[in-house]
């Protein structure tokens, strides 16, 4: 404490500001970094939140004694409590993100329930189910899902459903794969509904998404692609690897078609059904005479009198059917199917060495070789050249890639991703060593060097100058050179010396050639530093052997 004291007596007022406030600013960074060392680490809990359900969330937060921070839409929670805090979360139902689903359904009750009312529970139902399915796929942030489901009027029989999807991605727009694989998804779930019913709809642009057309754009070129795999991978058998380059550009039927076809043939006719009638009739008629009264009396002869007649008739008629021959046919045709296909192939030549020179020199590949791998890239594409396929292979030089020299790379591994609360304490820590340095260290050492100045003896015959002598005795500004005390250097060296470190004299005298004289002459030109040394010397402990 004492020598606190005496160095604070020693500094001026200037110096005393300084350092007091270099004490306050070390105080606080020395807070502050126990303060961010105390501090939990934080690690982010949920981001982009609906606010009631973040609200619900920090409900239970606060209500289980958590700490947590909530920086614009996100909840930052200790990294050690992040998972275990997502599982409780989660068994309480939190965060709800969708709308409610089957549990709606519980809160049903046979009594006072209509069957308007229970429809209605369970469409809403539905939708929410499908769009907490949605909502388990990676990239999703938002969905909802809207129903439109026909009554069950008997007047409205064939009436379709359909539905539409609200869909909102975590990273821009709703790629089209994503919204046909919505599509069925919904489709799958509702009785009687097809694909073709289903829009799905992007949140952020709020245009429709369509899929179709992608669809046939992603097969074209998977197709492509396998075909360029596959010549590739024929023409490197006989070129060698990296000599070969393939391109495949495949163009496909985007439309589809229908085609129903009815021929007629004139010329032809077949009997599909005969009808056979046949009709035979017999009558005989008899004769009567006149009428008299004896034709009346039973036993008269009148009755025998008249003549009898016998008629026959018999009729056949034939009916045939024919049919004149037709022939019905119907060809759908979907999209996808190859329309074109154009194929390129450079292969590189051949380097064989030059006859005067013996350097290898480029030459193209004979014209034989060629053909032959023309004729195996035919085969392995399909070309057809009746639907217009082109192939094209051409033997030319490859051009040297210049690529970077490895040794010539910068020794500097690139820089990793910092955390910029990492950043932060690296500052503030720079900044404490800073102040530290510059308005603590600094202005102590330069007032106790001012206060106490003092050579040392550093051996038998000379006096050095330094900072601080090796036994801790307060040491003299170093001189332009050594002060030499037992005759090695001349009376010129001595008089140099002098004359560098003499700072109050206006003239320098003569150096005295007696060792003994010249050290008397320094001291009675240097007292203070004299007796600084002597005060030292009388201050050091006695050693006991």
């Amino acid at each position: 404490m004492q020598n606190v004291l005496s160095l604070w007596s020693a500094l001026d007022p200037r110096r005393r500001i300084v350092v007091a406030l270099a004490t306050v600013a070390v105080f606080a960074a020395v807070l502050g970094l126990a303060r961010m060392a105390a501090r939990p680490d934080l690690s982010l809990l949920y981001a982009g939140l609906d606010p009631a359900a973040a609200g619900d969330v920090l409900a239970a937060l606060d209500q289980s004694g958590t700490p947590h921070e909530v920086r614009g839409t996100s909840i930052f929670v200790p990294a050690a409590d992040r998972d275990a805090l997502r599982l409780t979360l989660a068994g309480q139902g939190l965060p709800a993100n969708s709308a409610a689903g089957y549990e709606l359904l519980d809160s049903l009750s046979g009594f006072g329930t209509t069957a308007q009312m229970f429809d209605a529970a369970y469409w809403r139902a539905k939708e929410g189910e499908l769009a907490r399915t949605i909502l388990a796929a990676p990239g999703i942030r938002q969905a909802r899902v809207h129903i439109a489901a026909p009554s069950s009027s008997f007047l409205q029989r064939d009436a379709a459903p359909s539905a539409s999807v609200t869909v909102i991605g975590t990273s821009g727009a709703i790629p089209p794969q994503r919204a046909t694989a919505l599509r069925y998804l919904v489709a799958s779930a509702v009785a009687g509904l097809t694909p073709d019913a289903v829009s799905v709809i992007d949140g952020q642009t709020g245009a429709v998404v369509s899929g179709d057309q992608a669809a046939d754009t992603q097969g074209a070129d998977a197709r492509a692609a396998l075909l360029r795999a596959n010549i590739l991978r024929l023409l490197e058998a006989r070129v060698g690897p990296g000599n070969a380059v393939v391109e495949v550009s495949l163009e496909t039927v985007t439309e589809s078609e229908a085609i129903t076809e009815r021929v007629i043939d004139p010329d032809s006719r077949i009997a599909i059904s005969t009808e056979t009638t046949e009709r035979a009739t017999a009558s005989t008629e008899t004769g009567r005479g006149a009428v008299t009264v004896a034709s009346n009396l039973p036993d008269g002869d009148a009755a025998r009198d008249g003549g009898a007649a016998q008629s026959e008739d018999s009729e056949t008629r034939e009916t045939v059917n024919y049919e004149v021959s037709e022939t019905r046919r119907e060809v759908v045709r979907a999209p996808g199917a190859v329309r074109r296909l154009s194929v390129a192939v450079l292969i590189d030549g051949l380097r064989v060495p030059d006859p005067d020179s013996g350097q290898p020199v480029w030459q193209p590949r004979p014209e034989p070789e060629l053909d032959a791998l023309r004729a195996l890239v035919a085969a392995a594409a399909g070309i057809d050249a009746a639907r217009g396929d082109e192939l094209t292979l051409r033997s030319m030089e490859f051009r040297p890639l210049d690529l970077p020299n490895i040794e010539d790379a910068s020794w500097m591994p690139p820089l990793a991703p910092l955390d910029p609360m990492r950043l932060v304490q690296l500052a503030v820590l720079a900044v404490v060593a800073l102040v530290l340095g510059l308005f603590v260290v600094r202005p102590v050492l330069a007032g106790r060097a001012a206060a106490r100045p003092a050579p040392a003896l550093a051996g038998p015959g000379v006096i050095a100058m330094g900072d601080a002598a090796a036994d801790g005795t307060a040491a003299l500004p170093a001189p332009a050179r050594p002060i030499p005390l037992a005759g090695e250097a001349d009376a010129a060296d001595v008089q140099a010396a002098r004359a560098g470190s003499a700072e109050a004299n206006d003239a320098v005298q003569p150096v005295p050639p007696d060792p003994v004289e010249r050290l008397r002459l320094l001291i009675a030109e240097r007292r203070d530093e004299s007796v600084e040394i002597l005060r030292s010397w009388l201050d050091e402990p006695e050693e006991h052997v």
